[in-house]
């Protein structure tokens, strides 16, 4: 079968995307995300650079992640498609609704790499999307939202069924297509396991509200480190047993989180964390 790429955000439009393409036969090679440079995260949904891996993980699909500037990305893009051309890719999949700007722009692109450009839910109904993503069994968390089309009560929660009975009444575009909202999606259709993930610190970033979402590992390092003030204290002053203590604390509230035992690499992985944390 002739491979395509799906251009990635982690949002529910890239899930709904993806599904769509495969059940209309299409084969997925890889997800094509680009995230900020300074940041190491999706520029605007604010998720980590080690979420999108997860959801790449989860979907079973290869990732190809490229890290770029606002005023590089063109560039990337350009020379992100010529690999996918090289490597015999047919074409790019998106999850673009009605913004014929934008699809105009990604599609002169794609068109001029000697892609196919394919966009499964152009055209349909907001409303409609919505509803099928999360009937077919599609979860996401919002991650961002613009506050002056949709204020901040409404950042971190979980897109289902009663999101979707809200949403409507909010006066917005409902897959916040202009911007309103951003999310990451962690289960569904497209995933052959959920995504776990742990809600972190809030900010804002100009006229935008985000959500920092913690990987597993990371939210167990927080988690430690913060409520054993006193054995991080220990272990920076070398005292004998504080870092076995601490290191088996970590695995104790991973193990919880991700809710089953913790491999090999996950274990080394969590103590360097840890240590790092604890003692810099």
């Amino acid at each position: 079968m002739t491979r395509y790429a799906v251009m990635w955000s982690g949002g529910k439009d890239s899930a709904l995307a993806l599904t769509r393409a495969r059940t209309s036969g299409l084969e997925v090679g890889a997800l094509l995300n680009f995230i900020d440079a300074a940041s190491g995260r999706v520029r605007f949904h604010a998720t980590r650079a080690e979420l999108i891996a997860a959801q790449a993980n989860a979907v079973r699909v290869p990732l190809r992640q490229y890290a770029t500037s606002w005023e590089g990305f063109d560039d990337v893009f350009r020379r992100a498609l010529a690999q996918l051309a090289a490597d015999g890719f047919a074409g790019v999949i998106f999850g673009d609704i009605h913004l014929a700007d934008v699809r105009a722009w990604y599609e002169d692109r794609v068109r001029a790499a000697g892609l196919e450009h394919v966009e499964p839910l152009w055209g349909d109904a907001p409303a409609d999307l919505l509803h099928e993503f999360v009937a077919g069994g599609g979860r996401a968390v919002v991650t961002c939202c613009e506050v002056a089309k949709l204020d901040e009560s409404w950042l971190g929660r979980t897109i289902d069924d009663r999101f979707v009975a809200e949403i409507g009444a909010a006066g917005i575009d409902m897959c916040g297509e202009n911007g309103e909202y951003h999310s990451f999606a962690f289960a569904g259709p497209a995933f052959r396991e959920p995504v776990v993930w742990r809600a972190g610190a809030r900010r804002t970033d100009g006229g935008f509200v985000q959500l920092d979402l913690l990987p597993p590992l990371g939210a167990a390092v927080e988690q430690v480190i913060a409520a054993n003030a006193d054995l991080v204290g220990d272990v920076r002053a070398g005292r004998p047993k504080a870092w076995g203590k601490l290191a088996g604390l970590g695995v104790v509230a991973c193990r919880e989180i991700l809710g089953r035992p913790l491999t090999e690499s996950e274990r080394r992985a969590l103590w360097s964390g840890l240590w790092r944390a604890a003692v810099v």
